[in-house]
């Protein structure tokens, strides 16, 4: 068994809604060797991400930086895995008001110290989600899900 590990952060709803699909698509019936375990940020901490196979976080776009939640998440758990933590891989999916890059450069920044190693290229959602949203969130968690499956990462 194999576990994917969902973080997030919600304060409008948006990021919620996202969260909801991609998880969504984490348990998707085609996936049958994978426990999943959601956490909002601030219930998260460094034993979640020893438990995990396979990392997505999910967070607002705030300031154009990651939401403060998130950060706190990775400022708590930093130094308690290090040393502990294989590469682990992860995906993220942004809720953004502007761009979104931010948010993201600020992660791959971050990444390369824990260590988390990119497997799928990060889910930007401007603006409220629409439908297009929705589905490519539910098909990013049957991705991260079926590849912690596969053993593909």
């Amino acid at each position: 068994m194999k576990h994917l590990l969902i973080v997030y952060h919600s304060k409008t709803g948006n990021t919620q809604l996202l969260t909801d699909a991609v998880v969504h698509g984490a348990m998707n019936c085609e996936v049958t060797a994978v426990e999943v375990r959601v956490l909002r940020a601030q219930d998260a901490g460094p034993g979640d991400l020893l438990w995990a196979d396979a990392l997505m976080l999910g967070t607002p776009e705030n300031f154009g930086y990651l939401s403060g939640a998130v950060k706190d998440f990775l400022d708590r758990t930093f130094y308690e895995v290090e040393g502990k933590l294989t590469p682990l891989p992860y995906a993220m999916y942004v809720s953004a008001g502007n761009d979104g890059t931010g948010a993201v450069r600020a992660m791959e920044r971050i990444a390369n110290g824990y260590p988390f190693v990119t497997v799928q290229k990060p889910l930007i959602v401007r603006g409220a989600p629409q439908q297009k949203d929705l589905i490519q969130c539910e098909e990013l968690g049957l991705a991260m899900a079926l590849g912690a499956e596969m053993g593909i990462f």
